[in-house]
């Protein structure tokens, strides 16, 4: 950034939690992602209405996919960029705006019945346009050219959103349209993306510490290269023809490939630190979630297609963004890089949340809706009470 940003850096003397983006934007991740839980909760059970355009199914999706992972992605690109381009971090009442601006969306959504569609989404986009923004002009001006990629993913992600805001505005079932598929294709393609960096580059870095001999296969080698275009091909094969027998065959030949792949990193040898295995288990849900995802479209009758969506939104996208919220956490408040009872307590009442989801299709009489639920906003409301002391207090040595 420039000189006048790095004197606003010095001499800002405000609250902690804007002295750093991943510190309000995954705190709020977190809350937003257990308190519309609940509120889902409350609207099937018929004692919460809220007055949003939306319906119930649809503004569950919205606010999980685009509102919590919005926050997240937020907050680790908004930590990530200024590493990449050696450039020093949005602080301040900039970053304030920023995060208000994302709070403002969720509100919106919520109160959308006062407003009309176009101003819903409008001031539900201004964020996540804003965010591009900003990481374009600290990607240019650090003139850090191979993380193009990961921008470009954040356009489309926008551009989904803005999808499925078309599809509520026409009376479509939003929860089941383009827009809702072609989020969580992007999501899809960022976890392929950043967790194939990040996921060998820490199992490297824990086992050199270790002093263990063995190593992961190096990130983005020639083989990452053919998944990350089979990948991108298949889920955009998804978005488009969703009921295609092809697309449930690349389905089923993509989930393999991510097999293959997660194997390459050795995360078995990392079960003794949590903080380092759970990001293989994320990561182990892509794959299972495409294996699902193609066998519902080739046999409905034996895979539901909401079950095995599942896999992705709240296994691969659920843990992977609460591995990394932890990990971020720790290292850049100043703690150790090692998970305690209460974060291995959250890691493992996500892996129950799913578990239990994808059991409600098989027995359905039996509570287990519910029960996902209850685990989810144990994961995450655990994730406050843990990490948010750390994210509203200055790291330690520092004013």
């Amino acid at each position: 950034m420039t000189a006048g940003t790095a004197q606003r850096m010095r001499a800002w003397s405000g609250p902690a939690l804007l002295s750093y983006g991943f510190r309000p934007f995954f705190l709020g991740g977190a809350l937003c992602a257990a308190g519309a839980m609940v509120l889902w909760v409350l609207m099937l059970s018929g004692q919460v209405t809220l007055p949003t355009r939306f319906d119930p199914v649809s503004w569950h999706a919205h606010e999980f996919l685009f509102g919590t992972l919005g926050a997240i992605l937020a907050g680790f690109l908004l930590t990530a960029v200024p590493n990449w381009t050696g450039r020093l971090p949005v602080t301040g009442w900039w970053l304030g705006g920023l995060a208000l601006l994302w709070l403002a969306g969720r509100v919106a959504i919520a109160f959308s019945a006062s407003f009309s569609s176009g101003t819903t989404a409008g001031i539900d986009l201004a964020f996540p346009i804003l965010l591009g923004a900003v990481i374009l002009r600290e990607i240019l001006a650090g003139r850090n050219w191979k993380n193009l990629p990961v921008l470009g993913l954040l356009a489309v992600f926008a551009l989904a959103n803005g999808l499925f805001h078309l599809d509520a505005a026409q009376g479509r079932f939003a929860a089941q349209g383009v827009g809702l598929r072609l989020g969580v294709g992007t999501a899809v393609m960022m976890i392929s993306l950043i967790g194939g960096r990040v996921v060998p580059s820490f199992t490297r870095n824990w086992l050199v510490g270790r002093g263990h001999p063995a190593r992961p296969a190096p990130p983005m080698q020639q083989f990452d290269k053919v998944v990350l275009l089979f990948t991108a091909a298949t889920m955009l094969s998804w978005v488009i023809w969703p009921a295609s027998d092809l697309t449930g065959y690349a389905m089923l030949g993509m989930g393999v490939l991510h097999i293959i792949r997660l194997a390459r990193w050795r995360g078995w040898l990392t079960a003794a630190e949590p903080l380092v295995l759970v990001l293989h288990v994320g990561y182990g849900f892509l794959p299972l979630g495409a294996l699902a995802v193609g066998g519902a479209m080739l046999w409905p009758d034996v895979f539901a297609s909401g079950a095995a969506q599942h896999l992705w939104m709240a296994g691969a996208i659920g843990l992977m963004t609460l591995a990394v919220m932890t990990r971020a956490t720790l290292g850049h408040t100043g703690r150790p890089l090692k998970a305690g009872p209460g974060t291995v307590a959250i890691y493992v009442m996500v892996v129950l949340s799913v578990t239990a989801r994808l059991a409600a299709g098989i027995l359905p009489d039996l509570p287990l809706v519910e029960a996902a639920a209850v685990f989810w906003i144990g994961a995450f409301a655990g994730f406050v009470v843990l990490y948010g002391p750390l994210l509203l207090r200055a790291k330690p040595g520092k004013a």
